[in-house]
């Protein structure tokens, strides 16, 4: 028979938790909310949710309601939602992370403060968190994804360094040196490691928890950014790494021979979640 172990330091961080535990709150209540984005990208715990009567809106959407409470969830969102909301007479149920919203403020700070400031965010352009820190500078901010994108940054001016909350530590670190390469000294070059530490200090441990196993289940929806960040550590620390989305992705043939199987996800992966792909797994070993 073989072990089969759901790694304890998996799951929802604790802004993702405050999200859902604010919808369930309001859900409970009234039966029904709206939310504007995926509240997390995780399409399981999406499709749970909506069932108890939330509603995913987008941002066309948004404009064209009236008089009704919607959650923002904890990614954050520009000035320019809070200002449509406001005109709409829309009630924010406002779970934008504490961690992001901190950094919102020291980005608007810069901005504001600092003559024609040169802001750069390293993270996904076009990520939920990542719109909403842009937003802080009146869409100025340059988005750096990788380091191809450093050739967009005006070493002519002062740079000022941010992070997306999830992004890779090692790959914010990679960045700097790179910048710093191109600037050499020419120009005031300030960078702020602005990565949750609750998120980034996943990797250390995820990749011991790969490490210790002969297979590695790790659960995370497809278009979760940290969940492709975790289990590239988890593939590159095991390479009998598997990425699913549900215990319906599960092969057979993956557990042959098997005797110590682990689970694992991402930040947006519920525990519910990883439990059904344990007692799929312990149905086929």
């Amino acid at each position: 028979m073989a072990i089969v172990e759901i790694d304890k330091g998996s799951g929802f961080c604790f802004g993702v938790v405050t999200a859902i535990h604010k919808a369930e709150e309001e859900l409970d209540k009234s039966g029904h909310l709206y939310c504007l984005g995926d509240i997390v990208h995780n399409s399981n715990e999406v499709e749970r949710l909506e069932k108890k009567g939330l509603e995913t809106i987008t941002h066309e959407q948004l404009k064209e309601l009236h008089d009704v409470k919607v959650l923002l969830r904890a990614h954050g969102e520009p000035p320019e939602t809070y200002e449509i909301a406001k005109r709409n007479n829309i009630e924010i149920i406002d779970a934008t992370c504490p961690v992001v919203l901190q950094l919102q403020r020291r980005i608007h700070a810069t901005y504001t403060s600092i003559p024609n400031p040169q802001i750069v965010i390293y993270g996904k352009n076009g990520h939920a968190e990542v719109n909403g820190l842009v937003g802080q500078t009146n869409g100025e901010a340059i988005v750096l994804q990788d380091e191809q994108d450093i050739s967009n940054i005006d070493f002519n001016r002062d740079i000022y360094l941010y992070s997306q909350t999830t992004k890779s530590l090692h790959g914010f670190r990679d960045i700097v040196k790179k910048i710093d390469e191109h600037n050499n000294g020419k120009r005031t070059f300030e960078s702020y490691d602005t990565i949750c530490r609750q998120v980034a200090n996943r990797i250390d441990k995820i990749r011991e928890f790969a490490a210790a196993h002969e297979l590695i289940i790790f659960v995370s929806g497809k278009k979760s950014s940290n969940g492709k960040i975790l289990f590239a550590e988890c593939l590159d620390a095991n390479p009998a790494s598997y990425h699913i989305s549900s215990e319906d992705e599960i092969n057979p043939q993956w557990l042959e021979g098997k005797e110590h199987i682990g689970i694992c996800g991402a930040t947006s992966t519920p525990m519910w979640l990883m439990n059904k792909v344990k007692e799929r797994i312990e149905q086929m070993v």
